[in-house]
C-alpha cells in the first residue's frame, strides 16, 4: 500500500546546519528504503514563503502568495512511500529527521484506476 508522509515542521526552528544534517540523514534514509523496495519519493519543499495558492469560488480563480492556512508549522517535504500495511508505514516515519522537531501525517493513498504512469510519458 502506498503512503505519503508529510513532514511539518516550524521554518524558523532550523539552523542552517541542522537543515544540512536533516537532509544528509533524509537521503540516507531514502537509499535505505530504496534497497527495501519501499521508496518512490521524496522531496524537501521551499519555504512556505514562496508557495503559491490557488482557489476557484464563484468561477473565478483567486491567486494568493503563501500557505492555504496560517499555522505554526509549515509544510517542509514529503516521502512517498510502498510498505505492507500502516505499521511499516509509522515505523518509517518515525525515522524521517523532521518527525524530532515537528510532525510526520501518515496519509494512504487511494490509488485510482486509468491514471497516467510515469512509464506511459515514455511512450
Amino acid at each position: 500500500m502506498k503512503y505519503l508522509l508529510l513532514i511539518y515542521t516550524d521554518e524558523a526552528s532550523w539552523t542552517p546546519a541542522a537543515r544540512e544534517q536533516c537532509v544528509a540523514d533524509s537521503t540516507q534514509l531514502c537509499h535505505e528504503l530504496h534497497t527495501r523496495g519501499q521508496y518512490l519519493d521524496a522531496s524537501p519543499l521551499h519555504p512556505a514563503a514562496a508557495a503559491t495558492s490557488v482557489r476557484v469560488r464563484g468561477g473565478k480563480k483567486l491567486i494568493t502568495d503563501g500557505p492555504f492556512v496560517e499555522t505554526t508549522e509549515q509544510l517542509g517535504g514529503y516521502f512517498l512511500i510502498d510498505v505492507a500495511n500502516l505499521d511499516e508505514a509509522i515505523q518509517i516515519a518515525a525515522r524521517i529527521p523532521g518527525a524530532a522537531k515537528g510532525t510526520v501525517e501518515v496519509r494512504p493513498l487511494i490509488e485510482l484506476p486509468g491514471l497516467p504512469t510515469t512509464t506511459d510519458a515514455a511512450l
